[in-house]
């Protein structure tokens, strides 16, 4: 347990002894925010009732820290559609989402590949909202015939 504490104790002084707070708005944080703006204002081809609902990612968006080296820095903006969500395969469908979330959600299943860093994706349930109280109730997916399934 003390040797738990010790290690916590190092990682807390590495960090707060070599990175710090953003002083200020970079040109790519600027960047990545108009980008989710335009991203916003989009809708997919396919569902015109789904939205993209953009993601700032990378280091700067993972730590809010300034890195030590200023070169290592990254700001990532990438969406998902709010109709769409991907879980792994045998995971049990979810019964809760962000409000982001459409009231209606193809679920596809993650299966790999042989192919390193990338994945199929397998159409497993549709998830609906109940307006009631406000949770999802899911039908599975079967030969592009969905069946109610309950917990």
């Amino acid at each position: 347990m003390s040797h738990e504490c010790f290690v916590d104790d190092i990682v807390t002084t590495f960090f707060l002894n070599t990175c710090r707070l953003h002083p200020q708005l970079t040109k790519h944080d600027v960047l990545a925010a108009a980008y989710c703006a335009l991203i916003v204002t989009l809708h997919p081809d396919d569902d015109a009732e789904a939205d993209l609902i953009p993601l700032i990612t990378g280091s700067a968006a993972e730590f809010y820290i300034e890195p030590m080296l200023p070169y290592v820095n990254d700001v990532d903006v990438m969406h998902h559609i709010s109709t769409r969500l991907a879980i792994p395969r045998g995971h049990p469908p979810l019964t809760q989402l962000p409000a982001e979330f459409s009231n209606y959600v193809k679920v596809f299943e993650i299966i790999d590949s042989r192919l390193l860093g990338y994945v199929y994706l397998e159409l497993r349930y549709l998830l609906t909202e109940c307006v009631d109280d406000g949770t999802y109730r899911y039908f599975t997916h079967d030969m592009s015939v969905f069946i109610t399934s309950s917990w």
